[in-house]
């Protein structure tokens, strides 16, 4: 029986329309791989960063190329290594010698859509610069503080199996990408299609289908989806069970857990499952959509402590504990 939800003034089907023509495009490319085509319009309408962790070769690159192609704005690749400075990303002021001033050359972070490739390759100082126009959308070179064109997005990819010449996100850091991915291999039928498509080389043309205006459009319209009271609850719940799992029931699991997810957290939580719900063409929120979200939400905000390593329970495993004990309303 369809639940009953307070009307909306939100046109869902034209909004689906445009995301179905935006993963039309993407399946024009992309062979499988629901899950992680679901969560980039997730981040995309959700105003959310996006870090993507999987083996070589699992087409996180392309998918996020081919999701920027989809999109008639302004898009910038970065590809991270040992030696990149953050003027090579931030960019840096310049000396005019006919002025006798330094005037600024901003950097490739100037753009609407961020891929930053093998994020975790680059040092310390990198990152941080590159997180901090994440949370802050303003870099400041000299005295001068230069906004980030809107919209802003970064989705950052990172190779979970080579640690050698790496240097690995802080959980501090993590924590400003709303959503982090682990990519697993296709199907046997998936990778055969993959194998009919890919095996002679051969140029693809992807349409842009939204810009600019349009997507501020359909991010406002994922902020009128609704989020009923109890739905708000039932997030706060998982979240409160993420700090303090013993005042919600499970004391078995409270040893596990070193540190839940921050207000930071509930605040994710929320809107990434509004925009799975209109991602599922409803303009209203269900508790499946944040089901479907919390694990991408909360994997990366939930440190398990040495107990849990020591018995080899992820944040993943913790997290889905919370999920199959939380009351569902």
């Amino acid at each position: 029986m369809e639940p009953r939800y307070a009307p909306v003034s939100l046109d869902v089907e034209r909004e689906t329309l445009a995301l179905k023509r935006i993963e039309a495009e993407l399946r024009r490319v992309i062979v499988g791989q629901d899950y992680l085509l679901d969560r980039l319009l997730v981040g995309l309408l959700a105003r959310g960063h996006v870090l993507i962790e999987g083996v070589p070769g699992l087409a996180k690159t392309l998918a996020v190329k081919t999701l920027a192609q989809t999109l008639a704005i302004a898009f910038q690749r970065i590809q991270f290594t040992p030696d990149l400075l953050p003027a090579d990303l931030v960019g840096t002021l310049i000396y005019d010698q006919r002025t006798g001033t330094f005037q600024p050359r901003t950097g490739p972070i100037f753009t609407n859509f961020l891929l930053a490739d093998e994020i975790n390759r680059a040092p310390a100082k990198v990152q941080s610069a590159l997180l901090e126009a994440m949370e802050e959308r303003q870099v400041t070179l000299g005295d001068r503080t230069h906004p980030l064109p809107e919209p802003f997005m970064v989705l950052a990819t990172q190779n979970p199996i080579e640690q050698e010449g790496t240097y690995p996100l802080a959980e501090a850091q993590v924590d400003r990408f709303m959503l982090k991915l682990r990519l697993g291999y296709p199907s046997r039928a998936e990778e055969a299609e993959i194998l009919d498509r890919m095996l002679v080389e051969r140029e693809i043309a992807v349409a842009p289908v939204v810009d600019a205006e349009r997507l501020l459009a359909l991010r406002r319209a994922t902020d009128g989806v609704y989020l009923d009271p109890k739905i708000r609850g039932y997030v706060l719940d998982l979240v409160g069970a993420t700090r303090d799992p013993r005042a919600a029931g499970l004391g078995e699991i409270s040893a596990l857990v070193a540190y839940g997810a921050s207000p930071r957290g509930t605040l994710f939580l929320a809107r990434a499952a509004k925009a799975m719900a209109l991602v599922r063409g409803r303009g209203y929120v269900i508790p499946e959509d944040v089901k479907e979200v919390a694990r991408d939400v909360l994997r990366h905000r939930v440190i398990p402590t040495y107990e849990a390593e020591a018995e080899e329970i992820s944040s993943d495993d913790l997290v889905g504990r919370l999920l199959d004990r939380i009351p569902v309303p």
